[in-house]
């Protein structure tokens, strides 16, 4: 943990310790719905444990992009971000509704930028890509990114739903079969299925997402998320998804974009959740937004706006994992 900094408004700063995530969490329930009850939606429950271990996550692969406000030894805002490659990521920004607008999220988002951004963006920024994913309906909040380059450029929709029925979504084409992670996997971890399995999605993630984030693999196998590889008749790779039983579909990689419905079609029935399945699709995916509404899943709430200074990933066969993590 870095030594505390003091402003001159009585807020300090340093950098987050796994006993501050639980702290970190209400913040993050008391900010969201202070302005989402406002507009008709639903407060969100209490249950701070999927919120809390994509904390602990970000908190342990990038420690120092992870700060805290506190006033008076409480934490009254927080700011985590992610670096895989050349991609910067702001997952996750917010400030309890009191502390808002007296510069605590500026001073938070300063913290963990790479060096030497800016937001008069007079430095040469060409080494790092900026990123993040925003609520359409906070202005500000995009309009502060903005400064930095930070630019909406996509919405990333939020399906929720269950198929019709069989035949709701087009099929895997025939030759391409679906092949479990821990089949291709199976033996020692340093074993050539292993080492096969880690080559086919890195090299699928720096083709499509831009970067590799192996350590992002093995927190969505940790939280339960089962994973497929998609080899076509040869033994070719065309891509791998992920479901779990939760209903979280995603992340999706596939070489062909016409590939992404029906990739789709398999993660939604391969894994049989225990309630509703959801998803994150991007806008530029348009053909799978298209047959996921065929089949039956909705909008849920309002679009997410992904951000970035400059292109980096092909966001017509990647489907990230969340709005909180690429």
């Amino acid at each position: 943990m870095t030594a505390p900094v003091r402003s001159a408004a009585g807020v300090e700063y340093r950098t987050a310790v796994p006993d501050d995530l639980a702290a970190c969490a209400s913040v993050w329930r008391e900010a969201i719905n202070d302005y989402i009850v406002r507009l008709g939606v639903p407060e969100i429950p209490g249950d701070a444990g999927p919120i809390g271990r994509l904390h602990a996550h970000i908190q342990a692969t990038d420690p120092d992009r992870f700060w805290v406000a506190t006033r008076d030894e409480r934490i009254v805002g927080f700011a985590a971000a992610t670096v895989r490659g050349r991609v910067w990521f702001l997952s996750m920004l917010f400030v309890v509704p009191g502390e808002q607008r007296r510069g605590v999220g500026r001073a938070l988002l300063a913290r963990v930028l790479p060096a030497d951004h800016s937001a008069d963006h007079s430095a040469a920024h060409d080494e790092m890509v900026l990123a993040t994913c925003t609520d359409s309906a906070q202005p500000v909040s995009n309009a502060l990114y903005s400064r930095y380059g930070i630019v909406p450029r996509m919405p990333l929709i939020g399906l929720t739903g269950r198929p019709h029925g069989p035949g709701a979504i087009e099929p895997l084409p025939a030759g391409v079969a679906a092949v479990p992670f821990d089949r291709v996997a199976a033996g020692p971890p340093d074993g050539p299925g292993h080492r096969e399995l880690v080559a086919a999605v890195d090299a699928l993630d720096a083709e499509l997402a831009g970067f590799t984030h192996p350590q992002d693999h093995r927190f969505l196998r940790a939280e339960g998320r089962r994973g497929f590889l998609y080899r076509a008749g040869d033994g070719s790779i065309l891509g791998y998804g992920y479901a779990s039983e939760v209903g979280r579909v995603g992340p999706v990689a596939v070489s062909d974009e016409a590939l992404l419905g029906p990739v789709l079609g398999h993660l939604l029935t391969v894994v049989q959740p225990r309630g509703a399945s959801a998803v994150w699709v991007p806008g530029h995916a348009d053909r799978a937004v298209v047959a996921l509404l065929r089949a039956g899943l909705r909008f849920d709430d309002f679009p997410v706006l992904v951000c970035w200074s400059e292109p980096f990933a092909d966001f017509r066969r990647y489907l990230p994992i969340s709005s909180g993590l690429l």
